[in-house]
Order: C-alpha cells, then structure tokens, then sequence
C-alpha cells in the first residue's frame, strides 16, 4: 500500500477535532490519515494533486439491500425465485460497485437472503471483492436467529479485513421483548439492526431496558411519540432511507422528530427497485423533508417553528452520524488523524459546479456522481480519475447469467427513434 499526499485540496474534514480547511494537504501512512493541514509535507509519499477538488469523508450507506440489485429499477422482486450463491454474488458486487463509483465507501448490506452457509459466503466475497469497508447484517426472523448463529460459530464464517457481522431482525418478537434475540446477538458479540416501521409502534417504549447504543433502528417510519423518546434516550443509532419509503409506501421518515430529539440520523439507499444507488439522494431528500415540513407549519400559521435544517447538518447524515448510526464512528465517517483513509475527492472545475462559493453547499446541492474522481479505503484507490478499479466487464456478465438463471434475462431497450425492447 503506498503513502500518498493529497496536495492544495479544499478539505472538508467534517472531524469533531480538526477543522475545515479551503486549501490544505492530507498525508496518508499505511492507509491511515498521519496529517491534515496546509503545508504537509513527506519525501517518500506519492503527491496527488488535489487542486480544483474538494477532499471529503466517503459517504456512509447505513442501510441497503445490496442482493436484491438485480433487480434494479424494477419496482419489485419476482416472486417465488430462489437464489443460487452466485446469484446472490453478483447482486451485491454490481450493489457494491455502484456505491464506489457514486462517493460511497463503507456501506450496511442487510442481507435477507437465504440462511445458508454458501448464500452467505457468496454476499461475504462480494463485500471483499469490492474492497470498500462493509457490514453485512446477517438478517432473520426470531425462529432463525439460531441458524445464523449456527452459520457463525458452526460453519467457521467470519469477517473479512474491512467487513463486520452484525445481526438484524426484521421485527420484534411476538411479546415484544427484545430479550432473548439480544442474548444471541451478544453471544456474538455483534451489533443488532432492527427495522422500525407503523407495525412496532409502542414496542420501543415497552422494550426500552433490553436496547442501548449497540442498536441500530432502520426506518423510524410510523412510531409513537414515546418510541422515539426511548429510542433518544437509550442512544440507539437511526439510519433512514428516505426516496426509497417515499416511493415503496411508508412514507416520509419523521426527520423533524428526529430534530427536537437531537437524534442525528445515519441515512441509506435501502435498496435500488426504485431509486439512485448514491448517497446525494439521500443526503438531498432529508434536507428537503424537513424543509417542507418547516414551510407547511409556516404557511399554516403554526408558532414556535423550528430551525432550517442546515446543509452543514445534513452533510454529517450523509457522513460521519451514518458512521457513528452503524457503530463504525472511531473508524470512518471523517478525515481526523488516526482514522482510517476512507476519502473521496470531488472534481469542481466543471460547469455544474463552477463557480463553488460554498464547498458544502455545493456538496449537498450542485454535485452529481460524474464530479465524483477517485475514491480511497485504507487508503487504497478504488476509482480514479472516474474510472474504477474493477471489471466491470465480467461483473455485467455476472449479472446477465444470474438474470437469466432466474428467469428474468436482462432486456435491451428502446432505440431513440423509440423501437420496440429487444
């Protein structure tokens, strides 16, 4: 692994110790941040040239359902097709790359596929393979969290380098006791994920002595008053996936709520069926969620309105509270001095940006993937100057086969003079 020092960057650090910076360098040693500031210098390390870019943390994806990317932009998943692991393989690597190629480097796969030791070997080479940092949620129902722990201890699966387990409920047990899920989990030792949507309303505040802040809840969508309460109080993390309960039925996440609790809110893709693969989305949709919410109170009349959610706020969802969410907060989620390197630098010389009065502003605002340049984990380029370092040639062709073996071959479409699919 080679230093590098990233030169005259603008440098968003987005740290709790180390301040922003509008023109300054980022000396990386053995894939960990070793100095931020202006005038670095190093005689052994690669120099980068970081002018015309802006120098971020990576996005964090707190939540997304990498195998089911197949799928894309589908809408749904076909009913009654049973996946092979090379199924599940190429849906999460074509899941993975595209977050790479969006900023993306560490991203939450909640893996619900099938509970077997060759499906989840499959979703875990993917992760490796892709070389971004990575937590595969091992997902199930209460009557089969002893199979993942079979899966675990029995079967000799284990994390890899830049991925970790962690264990994920779909909902809570019948009594809504979170109890005898926890003793498992923590048998483990891995953090637990559970969904929180309308069905659980109440239970987070029945439950509120069995969780801390070893949980994430995923969504938030539907609960009481006094669920959030417990959830703030307990220091539970939050990832919400806003277009994707937007467009598939929830609805809108309750960021406002989230807001007068304090709670800073990892977000997610959730999936692809019927969204972007990118972090900006996300970061763009809770922005305007609690935007709108501000402006309906306003045009109704309503006293005591709160503050605009800021773009300076929002920018740390999207970052490092997405980081701190999933428990991965001490690893990545910002540029500071001991982290590991998991950067991205955003090329600014181009017309949708140009002139960037505001780097943050024009982070959350003016960017699309095509500003994305090169994408670092551990200090390792997995894309640069636009291009990933991957074939993806043969993951296209992964993806074909796996369609095709499931019984939805990948089509070709419309031509612009608009004939008909091939």
């Amino acid at each position: 692994m080679k230093d590098f020092l990233i030169k005259g960057a603008t440098v968003l650090t987005l740290g709790s110790r180390t301040q922003n910076h509008p023109e300054a360098d980022i000396l990386v040693k053995g894939g960990i941040i070793a100095e931020v500031g202006p005038g670095v210098r190093s005689r052994s390390a690669e120099v980068v040239d970081g002018s015309n870019t802006i120098v971020m943390p990576g996005f964090v994806d707190a939540h997304r359902v990498c195998r089911v990317s197949l799928f894309k932009q589908e809408g749904l998943v076909p009913t009654g097709v049973e996946p092979s692991p090379d199924d599940v393989y190429a849906g999460t690597i074509v899941s993975l790359l595209s977050a790479a190629e969006a900023g993306v480097t560490t991203v939450v796969d909640w893996y619900d596929g099938p509970a077997d030791p060759s499906h989840v070997s499959a979703a875990l080479r993917a992760h490796d393979d892709s070389g971004l940092r990575t937590v595969l949620v091992l997902a199930a129902s209460e009557a089969t969290v002893d199979v993942w722990h079979s899966a675990i201890s029995e079967h000799g699966l284990r994390p890899t380098e830049r991925t970790v387990f962690a264990a994920g409920l779909p909902v809570f047990d019948e009594d809504g006791s979170l109890e005898r899920s926890q003793s498992h989990v923590a048998e483990l030792g891995l953090r637990l994920h559970l969904k929180g949507t309308e069905q659980d309303a109440g239970r987070f505040a029945s439950s509120s002595d069995a969780f801390g802040d070893d949980l994430t809840v995923v969504h938030a969508n539907g609960l009481t008053d006094t669920d959030l309460d417990a959830i703030a109080s307990s220091g539970a993390g939050v990832a919400l996936t806003p277009v994707a309960d937007m467009t598939n039925g929830p609805g809108a996440p309750p960021m406002q709520d989230l807001l007068d609790r304090k709670i800073r809110p990892g977000l997610g893709v959730g999936d692809e069926l019927q969204g972007p693969s990118d972090l900006l989305a996300q970061v763009r949709a809770a922005i305007s969620i609690q935007h709108a919410t501000y402006f309906d109170r306003k045009l109704a009349g309503k006293g005591g309105l709160p503050n605009l959610l800021s773009t300076r706020d929002v920018i740390r969802y999207g970052t490092i509270d997405g980081a701190n969410a999933v428990g991965l907060g001490a690893t990545t989620g910002s540029i500071e001095v001991g982290k590991q390197a998991d950067l991205i630098m955003i090329r600014t010389d181009t017309p949708n940006l140009y002139p960037v009065n505001d780097p943050i502003g024009a982070i959350v605002w003016g960017i699309d993937t095509s500003n994305i340049d090169s994408v670092f984990v551990d200090g390792r380029p997995l894309m640069r100057s636009g291009v990933l370092d991957a074939d993806v040639t043969t993951v296209g062709s992964l993806v074909a086969d796996a369609r095709k073996r499931m019984g939805v071959p990948t089509r070709r479409f419309v031509t612009a003079t608009g004939g008909q699919p091939q």
